[in-house]
């Protein structure tokens, strides 16, 4: 699976677009759709996958959905616990503290994880926002723990980490 990142928007937000087989998913279609349909205008559009509704990770979402008939994974699908979308198979789990509507999507095969807003490289989301509640994010940091060392966590601002270096370098995961 190739990733393809794409800055979106004044708040610098990370689209990702994840790319195997000549189909792609989207994640976080941040705020310049255009900049979107032209780096994945060869490319089969399979799904969009949501991190968190955020305007700044949602800002493109509706024109991409006008321009792409494709369903959109986020909190309200996380009863689906495991899925599978065309070539791509991941997880979706929910790490609320950052919003109400935090989940994250783990794609074990590549042992890679878009997280959003809840983890950044060195730190982690806000949960000063509305729907925010750091009690929740302590759970959700205890929660994600477990998965391996050597997963690379793709972030919905900044640069990528790896859950064995916020463990070791993150004051939120070693308090």
């Amino acid at each position: 699976m190739e990733i393809w990142q794409i800055v979106t928007g004044y708040l610098e937000e990370n689209c990702y677009i994840l790319v195997k087989d000549e189909k792609c998913l989207i994640v976080d279609p941040g705020d310049d759709v255009l900049k979107i349909q032209e780096r994945i205008k060869n490319l089969e559009v399979l799904a969009i996958l949501v991190t968190h509704h955020h305007f700044d990770h949602v800002g493109a979402l509706k024109p991409l959905l006008k321009l792409y008939d494709v369903p959109v994974y986020d909190f309200s699908r996380i009863q689906e616990k495991d899925c599978v979308v065309g070539p791509f198979s991941f997880s979706i789990i929910y790490n609320p503290g950052h919003s109400k509507d935090s989940v994250s999507f783990y794609f074990e095969k590549e042992n890679v994880m878009f997280v959003g807003d809840f983890i950044f490289k060195g730190t982690i989301g806000r949960c000063d926002l509305e729907g925010g509640n750091f009690l929740e994010m302590k759970e959700s940091l205890n929660k994600i723990k477990s998965y391996s060392n050597l997963t690379i966590l793709y972030p919905g601002h900044g640069e990528s980490t790896t859950l064995e270096n916020e463990k070791n370098t993150n004051i939120y995961f070693t308090n």
